[in-house]
């Protein structure tokens, strides 16, 4: 026989509140079990539960469609289920209350020297309510168990309380009650348990002990690592306004390449084929053009926003985009708006202050309404005409520039692609490129990618032609390092340039300048903004095709040469072997 206390409650509180709260009498004492039911109405309180029969109870049951305190339950196994439930299923909930009291409590194991401190982190999908709830259940739990938590909630206007790279390590445990992606990489090396909001809602307890019953990781040298990545990604995250446009370009890119290539794809049918309307080419670029591209500027203002408010700044930044491209002030007035956007969204997060019970308003009403009035007003009537001005003077300049003012932006463009690989310089370069496609130029495009493939391609046509100024390793790793250049991946010379920069990287520099120069003096045009060698194929993609060709080449042969010309060879015991497998000693 097992004794158990209950609480019913719904909405209004008249008919199942009763009727559940008959149904778990009547069928316990059918079982043999002691009960005693509270029944919340819209009359009050029937049958409160006193102290003794809380404390002398095996288990509680809640059979509530409404937010019931269950802070006098602290402690005691709790089944919560619906009235609905109780009324249809009385026997199977009174008997999962009796299995719960039967049970051995989850062990709760702690490291040895463990600190006490737990953390946590709570969100749902609109994370308003449950993130919340779940994040002062998880607190009460612990602290009932002698714990101390700290627990970031990731709501919907953003990150509060955000867990240090101290905290995690000092932490016991680590509870994720989400609904949501929550990212676990700053968690390396700790003992993570993974559950969803309503659980972390509903079955604190059971949440913390279990995270607690999990194994101890033994790599603690490895976690002491992710916590220096940890700290070097916060002041990275720390680096201002580079790192929002960086977050906005890498958002914008999908929709630049997957728009640039189909609308590549429309011009195999000839250059303006897609001016007949109800043809192929004409929906390939209204796919490309009209759609993908239209989004661009919008994105791009939209996760710049996010990198600076987080999720409060989305809505006033796509809107300030949007108006950004109807206005003409293209992508250097995503840019803006971007900015004016989250800086906006950002400190009205911080500086509106309402009741608790209020708060659900802030990111739903408050913050979208007055921050997107605010950005759309600047953006037409302060921001909007000198920026468009701007970018039509830019867009000029470019499409008329010829000769030596040609070449010498190319070569800048070739310089800044070759510096870093895929760095921040070299990403400067490429969104320049990227963001001037929609004002329909689209020179610079084709220098970026002719300097962006020439490094890697340079280098492995150096490691097959001056094989004994390269390692075994090195010779391998040519072979891949031409496989990514074709595709325009600049990154391939990195292992070259990481272990003689000295070199390296002058050598590469020379090629991509050359590479880029070249492409501008030829007035190459390529549409795609990406793709490497294989837009190549791709009729009228990259006109005029063959100088462009010679501009790659170029820039490549000039890249081996210098390699070749500032590398020394190598020791002779460093050379590879000049027949694979004859012994060291036959030698």
């Amino acid at each position: 026989m097992a004794r158990l206390v209950a609480v019913t409650a719904c909405p209004t509180g008249i008919a199942h509140t009763v009727m559940a709260a008959e149904a778990l009498r009547r069928v316990a004492a059918l079982k043999g079990h002691e009960i005693e039911v509270e029944a919340r109405g819209s009359e009050g309180v029937r049958a409160l539960l006193s102290d003794a029969a809380i404390a002398a109870a095996d288990a509680v049951i809640v059979a509530a469609d409404i937010a019931v305190d269950e802070t006098r339950f602290q402690g005691k196994p709790i089944v919560r289920t619906s009235t609905a439930a109780a009324i249809r299923e009385t026997g199977r909930i009174i008997d999962e209350g009796v299995a719960r009291a039967a049970a051995e409590p989850a062990p709760i194991t702690t490291p040895p020297g463990g600190s006490g401190l737990l953390v946590a982190i709570t969100a749902c999908p609109t994370g308003i309510a449950h993130t919340f709830m779940a994040a002062e259940a998880l607190t009460r739990a612990a602290r009932a168990q002698g714990y101390d938590i700290r627990v970031e909630t990731q709501g919907s206007v953003g990150a509060k309380n955000s867990l240090t790279p101290e905290e995690i390590a000092a932490a016991d445990a680590v509870i994720i009650g989400a609904d949501t992606h929550v990212s676990t990489e700053r968690f390396a090396g700790k003992r993570v348990f993974q559950t969803s909001v309503g659980e972390a809602l509903k079955q604190p307890d059971r949440v913390i002990a279990e995270a607690l019953a999990l194994p101890i990781p033994t790599d603690r040298a490895g976690y002491a690592d992710a916590v220096t990545r940890a700290k070097t990604r916060q002041k990275e995250e720390q680096a201002g306004p580079y790192k929002h446009l960086l977050t906005g370009v890498s958002f914008m890119l999908p929709l630049v390449v997957a728009g640039g290539l189909i609308i590549a794809l429309s011009f195999v049918f000839g250059i303006e084929a897609f001016k007949e309307p109800g043809t192929l080419p004409a929906a390939l670029m209204q796919i490309g053009g009209d759609a993908a591209f239209g989004l661009m500027v919008p994105v791009l203002a939209g996760y710049i926003a996010y990198s600076i408010a987080d999720r409060p700044g989305l809505a006033p930044g796509f809107i300030g985009g949007m108006l950004a491209a109807k206005i003409g002030a293209g992508f250097l007035g995503g840019i803006a708006a971007g900015f004016l956007a989250g800086y906006v969204a950002r400190w009205l997060r911080d500086h509106i202050q309402l009741p608790a019970n209020l708060e659900g308003l802030k990111p739903v009403l408050i913050i979208p309404l007055l921050s997107t009035l605010a950005v759309g007003l600047l953006m037409i009537y302060v921001i909007g005409t000198p920026v468009s001005a701007i970018m039509a003077g830019l867009t000029e300049f470019l499409k008329g520039m010829g000769g030596t003012n040609a070449v010498a932006l190319g070569a800048l463009l070739g310089l800044m692609m070759a510096f870093d690989m895929g760095g921040p310089v070299n990403k400067a370069a490429y969104t320049f490129a990227v963001g001037l496609l929609t004002s329909n130029t689209f020179t610079p495009m084709a220098a970026v990618m002719a300097a962006g493939m020439t490094p890697p391609l340079g280098l492995a046509l150096a490691t097959m032609i001056a094989k004994n100024r390269f390692t075994v390793q090195e010779r391998e790793a040519g072979k891949a390092a031409a496989v990514l250049g074709i595709a325009f991946i600049t990154e391939g010379a990195i292992p070259f340039a990481a272990k003689d920069p000295l070199r390296v990287i002058p050598a590469i520099m020379a090629g991509a300048a050359v590479a880029g120069a070249l492409s501008m003096w030829f007035g190459c045009a390529l549409r795609a903004p990406h793709g490497g060698i294989f837009v190549l194929a791709i009729p009228n993609a990259v006109q005029p095709l063959g100088p462009y060709v010679l501009a790659i080449l170029a820039g490549t042969a000039v890249t081996t040469l210098a390699l070749i010309a500032l590398k020394r060879p190598l020791k002779e015991e460093s050379l590879p072997m000049a027949h694979e497998g004859v012994p060291a000693t036959a030698r």
